[in-house]
């Protein structure tokens, strides 16, 4: 997939993977308006503080991303060699350092093998490959596969303007803010203000949406920038197309989740509002009994009704108004029969599984998008560092 108009990139092994690129450049010609959103995590890592600061003005040229390694909790020297990375970047390509925005994942409390970074921004060339391809496989860590989404949309000239969303992570994602890493590049031409408020409305709507293990990672980071090289848009095609590549990217995370082998999809409407609607659908998307319950293709639909009841602060949910459906077949209130069950068995054992509750309120609603729990999740994890 080719990045727009207007970027270039950048990657290489600088040797903290063993057999795959793990050191990632995306710079564009010139400074760009730009959008970002971060963990909120009380852990948060030096890139995540250091990037905080330098986008907090609208504007960035560059991104670069050490993969495997995270630089978290690893005190003021970890900060120092967050600090002397985003310095050599900006060096390299010639720009101004706070324009530099770094990322970081992988294992929590090491500090960046600085000694191979040096040696590799000393002689590290002019970012000079369009291939969007090449980032998103540098920047994973346990996804089984890159992660890449792509949209067009009309300028105001006549032309075509385009978004290409990358983004990594299938682990420690509950997002509170936006998730894992992503980024967003466009070459349509927009003010930084009109791009923060799409932006952070489609974040919203898409990676906020998503969880594989309610676990909020300490390192998330999501920013878009915007070229400006096809010229100007229109702000509403602008978040159509900003929304179509990171639902995309979110449903391709939630899919490659850890150990994952089906998609959950999770709508609730009739809800007093959305907040209450995605409330309720987090928590079924996040029940670990749930998850196994789809895990094992069983059509228990009443751990479904349980994750729904332990919202017990919403006063307003009344079992008797509640309608629970998988797929489409209903088994709440009016149960189902046996030729239903077994087709819903079918339902449960396709890649995607889709899970309706209807809260019988008021016109809220969301959707939230999550995976299944099994065996190899725990694998994974267990021997995560070992």
């Amino acid at each position: 997939m080719q990045l727009p108009q207007g970027f270039r990139a950048h990657t290489a092994n600088i040797g903290i993977k063993d057999d795959t690129t793990d050191f990632a450049v995306i710079a564009a010609d010139r400074p760009c308006a730009a959008s970002a959103v971060f963990t909120r995590s009380r852990f948060s890592g030096p890139s995540v503080t250091l990037s905080r600061i330098h986008a907090a003005d609208g504007r960035l040229q560059a991104i670069v991303v050490v993969s495997k390694n995270a630089n978290v909790a690893t005190g003021p020297d970890g900060d120092a060699d967050a600090l002397e990375l985003v310095e050599g970047v900006a060096r390299s390509l010639g720009c101004e350092a706070a324009d530099v925005l770094v990322a970081s994942t992988g294992v929590i409390g090491r500090r960046y093998p600085m000694d191979r970074i040096r040696r590799h921004l000393a002689t590290m060339p002019a970012p000079d490959d369009d291939d969007a391809d090449g980032v998103a496989e540098a920047i994973m860590t346990t996804d089984t596969h890159p992660k890449l989404a792509r949209a067009t949309l009309p300028t105001a000239t006549g032309g075509e303007a385009s978004v290409v969303g990358i983004a990594k992570g299938v682990g420690m994602i509950e997002p509170d803010m936006a998730t894992m890493l992503a980024f967003v590049l466009t070459d349509a031409d927009v003010p930084a203000g009109d791009l923060d408020q799409a932006f952070r409305a489609v974040v919203e709507r898409t990676f906020n949406s998503l969880s594989v293990d309610t676990d909020t990672s300490t390192s998330d980071t999501a920013a878009v920038l915007a070229s400006g090289a096809a010229g100007p848009v229109g702000l509403a095609d602008l978040e159509a197309a900003l929304d179509e590549v990171c639902l995309a990217l979110t449903r391709q995370l939630a899919a490659d989740g850890e150990g994952a082998e089906t998609l959950i999809v999770v709508t609730v409407d009739e809800a007093r509002d959305r907040a209450q609607a995605k409330r309720v659908a987090k928590s079924i998307v996040n029940s670990p009994l749930v998850k196994t319950a789809v895990h094992g293709a069983d059509p228990n639909w009443g751990r479904i009704a349980m994750a729904v009841g332990k919202c017990s602060d919403d006063a307003d949910i009344d079992q008797r108004a509640v309608v629970i459906r998988i797929g489409d077949q209903e088994l709440y209130p009016k149960p189902a029969g046996d030729d239903d069950l077994d087709r819903l068995t079918e339902h449960l054992r396709g890649d995607e599984v889709l899970i309706h509750v209807s809260l019988g309120i008021g016109d809220g609603a969301a959707t939230v998008y999550g995976c299944d729990l099994t065996d190899g999740y725990v694998r994974i994890n267990a021997d995560y560092t070992t």
